[in-house]
C-alpha cells in the first residue's frame, strides 16, 4: 500500500510494525490460513517452503501436517519476524526459517515437494521473473497453493477504512500492479504470470468471508486505533496534526460500529485461493 519500494518496507519498518501487531493480525487473518491449509492438503514427509511466512502460523500448522518425516521451511524478507517466528517454533525438527528473498535466493533445501503462501508473493518487483524463480524451488511434478487478495471492490474492509481515511488526508493514487496488497488481484494477470513460469492446471476459488478486523472481541474504538497503524494507509495520518488524526479516529470509529457483532468487528473480504502445478 505504500509508494516505496514494498521490499524494502517489509525488511525494515512495515515488518517491526507487524511484528508489533502479530498477534492481533494473525487472529485476523487466522480463517485464510485455515483455508489455504485445507485446501493444499499437505501429506506426511513432504518438503515443504512457506513464502512470506511473517510469524509463522502456518509454517507451524504445515510442520504439523507434515510429522517428523517432513520438512518446513518459512522464508520472509523480514529479520524480525523470522527472529519471532524461529522463537515460537523452538523443539520443531522439522521446521525452520530463514530471511531469504524467494524471488531471487534459492534455500539449499530445494527443491521443495510443495509451496505455500498466505499473502506473501503480491509485493514483488518484477512478478514474472519471480514467479519463475518459485517454480524453480519445486521438484517436477509438485504444486503451490496460494491466498491472494481478491479485487479491492471485493473487500470493503480495506476499501472503507481507505474512504475513511481519504477524507482526511490526501490519498496516493493506486497502481493496479505495482507491488502491495491487490497486485495479483486480477485473475488472469495471475493466470498469464503462472503459465509463464511453467504452472500447469491452475485452479482458483473464489473465497468470500468476514474478518473480525483487530482480532475477536475488540470493540470499534480499539479497532480504529489498530487500523490506523497495523496498516500502511494508516501511516498516512502519521504526518497530520492532532485534529486532523482525531476526526479521521472517529470516522473509523462510526464506520466500525456499524459492523459491529457480537464476535467482534466483522466486514466483507474477498481472496483467491490458487492451486497450480508444474
Amino acid at each position: 500500500m505504500a509508494s516505496r519500494h514494498q521490499g524494502e518496507d517489509w525488511a525494515g519498518d512495515r515488518g517491526a510494525k507487524w511484528l508489533r501487531d502479530l498477534d492481533v493480525m494473525e487472529a485476523m487473518l487466522a480463517p485464510v490460513g485455515e483455508a489455504l491449509l485445507a485446501q493444499a492438503a499437505l501429506a506426511p514427509g513432504e518438503r515443504v517452503v512457506d513464502i512470506g511466512c511473517g510469524g509463522g502460523p502456518t509454517s507451524r500448522r504445515a510442520a504439523d501436517a507434515v510429522g517428523a518425516d517432513g520438512l518446513v521451511l518459512g522464508l520472509d524478507i523480514s529479520p524480525a519476524l523470522v527472529a519471532e517466528a524461529a522463537r515460537r517454533a523452538e523443539g520443531v525438527a522439522q521446521l525452520a526459517f530463514r530471511l531469504g528473498d524467494a524471488g531471487r535466493e534459492t534455500p539449499p533445501e530445494a527443491p521443495f515437494d510443495r509451496l505455500i503462501s498466505r499473502f506473501g508473493v503480491m509485493f514483488f518487483p518484477d512478478p514474472p521473473q519471480a514467479f519463475r524463480h518459485l517454480a524453480s524451488l519445486l521438484r517436477p511434478g509438485g504444486r503451490m497453493d496460494l491466498a491472494v487478495w481478491a479485487d479491492p471492490r471485493r473487500n470493503p474492509w480495506m476499501m472503507e477504512m481507505r474512504a475513511a481515511i481519504g477524507a482526511h488526508v490526501e490519498l496516493p493514487s493506486p497502481e493496479p500492479l505495482a507491488p502491495g496488497p491487490f497486485q495479483l488481484a486480477d485473475p488472469d494477470y495471475l493466470d498469464s504470470l503462472l503459465q509463464g513460469a511453467g504452472f500447469q492446471a491452475v485452479e482458483r476459488r473464489l473465497v468470500e468471508m468476514p474478518l473480525l478486523l483487530a482480532g475477536p472481541g475488540a470493540s470499534p474504538a480499539e479497532t480504529a486505533r489498530f487500523a490506523s497503524r497495523a496498516f500502511a494507509i494508516g501511516e498516512l495520518l502519521d504526518a497530520a496534526d492532532e485534529g486532523v488524526k482525531a476526526a479521521a479516529l472517529a470516522d473509523l470509529e462510526a464506520l466500525y460500529t456499524r459492523h459491529q457483532t457480537a464476535e467482534g468487528v466483522a466486514m466483507p473480504a474477498a481472496f483467491w485461493l490458487v492451486r497450480a502445478a508444474l
